[in-house]
C-alpha cells in the first residue's frame, strides 16, 4: 500500500536559521517520522529545508522526497530531493503538488497561494503555519465558502505554531476525515 503523500509548501527564498526554513525542516522530518512521502516545488527555501528535514528523520528511506520542478531540467532539483520530476508547466506544477493527500504550508507568497486554493478547491487538508506569508494570512480562515466535507460545519485552514504541531495537525485531520468516510458509508 502507498504510503501518504504530504506537501510541504512555502518560500522559496528562506535562508537557513529563518522561521520559515526552521519549521519547514521540522515539517519534514516529523512528517517522514510518521510516515509520510515528502513533496515539495523541488527548488530552494522552504522545499529544500522540507526534504532536508525528511532526510534527517529515523525513518527516512530514499524516495521519501519528491520534487515537481517547474522547468525541464531534473538537475534544478535542490541536493535533498530524491525522486525529481521536470514538468516544464511553471507555476501551473502548483496544481500538481496540491493534489497531495495534504498540505502544509509555511510562509510564501503568490505560488504558495496558488497551491493553498487549488488544494482547498480540490477537497484536501490545508494546514498552515502562522508566520509571515500566506500560510500566516489564511490560517485559521476559510478560502471561500463552499461547503468542502457535508459533515464539517467547521471546515478551514488549519493553523499550526511549529513544524511539528502541523504533521500532528495533518494526521489527526486526515484520521478524522478517514472515519467520517468510513461512517458515512
Amino acid at each position: 500500500m502507498p504510503r501518504p503523500l504530504l506537501a510541504i509548501i512555502g518560500d522559496g527564498t528562506a535562508l537557513p536559521g529563518s522561521p520559515a526554513y526552521e519549521a519547514a525542516f521540522e515539517a519534514g522530518r516529523a512528517a517522514v517520522e510518521v510516515g509520510f512521502r515528502v513533496l515539495t516545488g523541488g527548488l530552494g527555501g522552504v522545499m529544500e529545508a522540507a526534504c532536508r528535514g525528511a532526510r534527517a528523520s529515523q525513518r527516512y528511506k530514499e524516495g521519501d522526497t519528491v520534487g515537481l520542478l517547474p522547468g525541464h531540467d531534473p538537475r534544478a532539483a535542490n541536493t535533498y530531493v530524491d525522486i525529481a520530476i521536470p514538468t516544464g508547466l511553471g507555476h501551473l506544477r502548483n496544481a500538481l503538488v496540491a493534489h497531495a493527500d495534504a498540505i502544509v504550508a509555511v510562509g510564501g507568497g503568490a505560488g504558495t497561494l496558488s497551491e493553498m486554493a487549488m488544494a482547498w478547491i480540490h477537497d484536501r487538508i490545508v494546514v498552515a503555519l502562522e508566520i509571515a506569508g500566506w500560510s500566516g494570512e489564511l490560517a485559521g480562515l476559510r478560502i471561500d465558502d463552499r461547503q468542502r466535507f457535508p459533515d464539517t460545519t467547521d471546515d478551514y485552514v488549519i493553523p499550526a505554531t511549529s513544524g511539528t504541531d502541523a504533521i500532528r495537525q495533518v494526521v489527526a485531520a486526515l484520521a478524522e476525515r478517514a472515519s467520517r468516510q468510513t461512517a458515512g458509508g
